[in-house]
């Protein structure tokens, strides 16, 4: 199969059009491939991350600190080189509580609407479990689309 092999450039110079043309044995070995190289760069990145994290992270803390905040962007220098350090703020809400706190705007005549952002689903296993006459009356506020495909290539002599 080595013969059949094509290298990133190889790939990247070819259209969608000539990739989909290729025999069978090359587009297993490209998804192969090309999966390998993920995993690969998924770990090394999170290796690189890691040696930042242990190079500037006691600084950027620091420097956070100083500026007085907990998240944001702190920029550092190391020679000439410039760090930007940013720290997201991810915000998580107790639903317990929420819907709690919900039913107390609600009973005081109030909007909840006002207060929270309110978003009703139904868990699709759900949906599918219930009797046809109550599946019947949800219709009209379902939308189905289709997610994105997701293929997987194996030559058969691999099974």
């Amino acid at each position: 199969m080595s013969d059949l092999t094509l290298y990133p450039a190889d790939i990247a110079a070819m259209s969608v059009g000539q990739l989909a043309q290729l025999p069978p044995a090359q587009k297993a070995e490209i998804s192969r491939h090309l999966d390998e190289a993920l995993a690969w760069l998924k770990q090394a990145r999170a290796k690189f991350d890691a040696a930042l994290e242990a190079a500037y992270g006691e600084q950027a803390r620091a420097a956070r600190l100083e500026a007085g905040k907990d998240f944001g962007v702190v920029h550092l220098k190391d020679g000439l080189l410039r760090v930007t350090v940013e720290v997201p703020k991810r915000v998580s809400w107790d639903q317990a509580q929420l819907a709690a706190i919900a039913r107390r705007i609600a009973a005081a005549g109030e909007k909840v609407e006002d207060y929270l952002d309110v978003e009703y689903s139904v868990s699709e296993s759900r949906f599918s479990n219930w009797p046809p006459a109550l599946r019947a009356g949800f219709e009209a506020a379902r939308t189905v689309k289709p997610g994105k495909p997701t293929f997987r290539l194996a030559l058969v002599s691999e099974e």
